[in-house]
């Protein structure tokens, strides 16, 4: 039976807790900027960590996180914010956003554009829910902020088969915001131009014009070169 050096197992530990902390740097330096982008942590009222904490996901810096890596909640109140940020799109993926306590702009409707899986934000109290009150199932003022419920599909309110050509399908995009996808075999204006898009003309094409252009700048450089 072979023998340990004595301390052997002592100076492994060193290492175990080197290589975990490793794990958790990268993992936290994985984190998308918008989970950063505020620092410090959430409180324990947060609605967002009580989310987070009820669907047994992980919270991470400001966000709550499935194993994926998916953001599912983010928390950014009271983070002096004018807008969400340039990194605010990561967090589409959302069902809970919480911004209330910042100096948000007025119309965060084209903010909230791909924002189709969020039910539940949390906004100041001056700042309107994005699409208004036909955009949600209801919205609820407190005396220091109010909060949207329940994003309705434009695309399954009454009339929306007008809303898109004959040859084209609703699909959501957001609070109040839709858009019109071209069935299979159609493009163009209202989807009325059937078959595929052809790529190699439009380049083509574009090349050709682009070229066009290129030669007559050339000559005329070159007439007024001659000229002096």
């Amino acid at each position: 039976m072979a023998s340990r050096e004595p301390g052997s197992s002592a100076r492994s530990i060193p290492w175990v807790a080197t290589l975990l902390l490793a794990v958790g740097v990268e993992r936290a330096l994985a984190l998308p900027e918008i989970c950063t982008q505020c620092p410090g942590g959430v409180q324990n009222t947060s609605r967002v960590a009580i989310y987070c904490e009820n669907t047994s996901e992980s919270m991470q810096a400001r966000c709550c996180l499935n194993q994926k890596g998916t953001i599912l909640g983010l928390d950014l109140q009271n983070c002096s914010l004018k807008d969400p940020g340039p990194n605010f799109f990561h967090a589409s993926t959302a069902v809970i956003i919480d911004l209330q306590a910042n100096p948000l702009k007025e119309d965060l409707t084209n903010t909230f554009r791909g924002f189709t899986q969020l039910q539940t934000l949390i906004l100041p109290l001056d700042v309107t829910c994005p699409g208004g009150i036909n955009a949600w199932e209801s919205i609820t003022s407190f005396t220091d902020k109010q909060i949207c419920q329940g994003q309705k599909d434009l695309c399954n309110s009454t009339g929306s088969p007008e809303m898109c050509p004959e040859n084209g399908s609703c699909a959501p995009e957001g609070p109040g915001l839709s858009q019109c996808i071209c069935a299979d075999g159609f493009h163009g204006y209202k989807c009325m131009r059937q078959g595929s898009f052809s790529l190699l003309m439009f380049f083509g094409i574009l090349g050709s014009t682009t070229l066009a252009i290129s030669v007559l700048l050339w000559g005329t450089q070159r007439r007024k070169a001659k000229a002096s």
